[in-house]
């Protein structure tokens, strides 16, 4: 055989695990298609922090509206990709020289499966023992009049210049997110959502503040409603008055430039129409429309039906050992159906699971409490047994703690910041919700506390940094324990 293991598709899910199969003596080949790294590194999770956190900024500072601030703080979009696309451009080849340093193959093609032990790339025929599938998801693309017109999250965060009016096809991590920066940005969208739900997998109460917020912000959204077809007009300019310009020129204000028909608007670009249409008969004019209406599993040419292998949406399906129904072949991360969340992080847990699995280390695999967030403005975030299903049951208590308004004064006067702690007949920790500027660090402070079973007296016990948002919430987290 030319390989001990070869892995399909370069993410987390493969080289998080293969450094350590390498290590171990086994010889390990890596293919890759696009940009090695994958999703995340090069089109996903790196490229939308980068963009958000500027966002996440001027939200904060308006908190301080009337209390302090002076002037406006403005996020200049094209600058702001530019950073991005610099910062970005170099994680392949960074990508590529940690493999190298890993002493891990690589092989630049799309990976076919021929039979159960040989893989092509190319021209070229690879022999392995065992084969593991890391391809991932891609964007859904709903099969409609016009859907050559649909852009998607790839295309959002690489784009130039912001829209003025989008219209958001789903209301999940994706179209939410966007929302709020189109939000922030003073710009205006539509949501429209197949469903009657927004994040369907985050606390609803906390999703609909998100919501109400992003409503203020000129963001519209429509329930229940499925897309038709989508037109373009190419005759139609998109003009929206209401939108905030950026980069003001010549001393004039907001209102003037907007005023002006000769002003040079940066920021904002200028397009031809695009008119959406649903089944109830609402239709939408915008000058871009995405697609955010989930994700599904990135295998279409893969040679899976060379070796008896089928799939659906969610992947292929696994065992608690990772593998498919051929015993050789294996599939990690975000195109494993597993039943559980599809985050980078799970598909770092996954490869690194399956390195100890190949070694002959492990047994079925376990997950610990997995933290999700919503990275919207302001971050909901859950953990554990979620609210609903404590409130419809007799094992446990829901509290809630509005620790925004007890550190306000003392730090981002993020009064609105909660938690809903979910604990179980003892008072242990068993989940959390989270509403608040900072939820994804408050996430990770509850998922270690429900990890590691710290009781309410060990945490009542320990002294923390003051002030912070996390000492706040852990002070009060007494009120659980303590009648007074």
């Amino acid at each position: 055989m030319d390989y001990d293991v070869i892995y399909i598709g370069s993410g987390n899910a493969s080289w998080q695990g293969a450094r350590f199969l390498r290590k171990a003596g086994l010889k390990i080949l890596i293919i890759e298609e696009g940009l090695y790294g994958g999703t995340c590194a090069n089109r996903g999770c790196n490229s939308k922090a980068l963009l958000d956190a500027p966002y996440e900024i001027k939200a904060l500072t308006d908190n301080f509206e009337g209390v302090g601030k002076s002037g406006n703080f403005e996020v200049n979009w094209s600058d702001l990709m530019k950073f991005k696309q610099k910062r970005i451009a170099n994680m392949s080849a960074f990508l590529e020289g940690k493999f190298k340093e890993y002493d891990l193959d690589v092989a630049h093609g799309k990976g076919i499966i021929i039979d159960e032990h040989t893989v092509q790339v190319n021209d070229k025929q690879f022999t392995t023992y065992k084969i593991v599938i890391s391809t991932g998801l891609k964007p859904y693309i709903p099969d409609i009049k016009g859907k050559e017109y649909l852009h998607d999250s790839t295309d959002f965060l690489d784009i130039s210049k912001l829209p003025k009016h989008t219209i958001i096809l789903g209301a999940g991590f994706v179209g939410m997110e966007f929302a709020s920066i189109l939000a922030e940005a003073g710009l205006e969208a539509d949501i429209v959502i197949r469903g009657n739900m927004a994040l369907k997998y985050f606390h609803q109460p906390y999703v609909q503040k998100v919501i109400e917020i992003l409503k203020e912000k000129n963001i519209r959204f429509h329930f229940n409603e499925t897309v038709t077809e989508i037109i373009k007009d190419e005759n139609v300019m998109i003009d929206n008055p209401n939108a905030k310009v950026l980069n003001v020129e010549n001393g004039l204000n907001s209102d003037d430039k907007l005023r002006d028909p000769n002003a040079k608007i940066d920021n904002i670009a200028h397009d031809n129409a695009f008119t959406v249409n649903f089944e109830s008969g609402l239709s939408l004019t915008g000058d871009y429309v995405i697609a955010a209406m989930g994700r599904e599993a990135n295998l279409d040419g893969v040679g899976l039906e060379n070796v008896g292998l089928s799939y659906t949406k969610s992947g292929i399906k696994v065992n608690g050992h990772l593998q498919t129904d051929v015993p050789n072949i294996y599939a990690t991360g975000d195109v494993a159906d597993t039943g559980v969340a599809k985050l980078v992080t799970v598909a770092i847990h996954h490869s690194k699971y399956l390195a100890k699995e190949l070694l002959g280390e492990a047994d079925e695999i376990t997950y610990p409490v997995i933290p999700a967030v919503a990275y919207t403005i302001p971050r909901i975030a859950t953990v554990g047994v979620p609210a609903y299903v404590a409130e419809k049951s007799d094992e446990y208590e829901v509290h809630r703690i509005k620790y925004g308004n007890s550190y306000s004064l003392e730090l981002k006067n993020d009064t609105t910041a909660e938690v809903k702690v979910i604990v179980d007949s003892e008072l242990n920790i068993v989940g959390a919700e989270i509403y608040a500027a900072d939820a994804e660090n408050v996430a990770n402070m509850f998922a270690f506390i429900i990890n590691k079973k710290i009781t309410l007296e060990e945490l009542d016990y320990m002294i923390y940094a003051f002030p912070s948002s996390s000492s706040v919430c852990l002070y009060k987290l007494h009120n659980i324990h303590y009648t007074f």
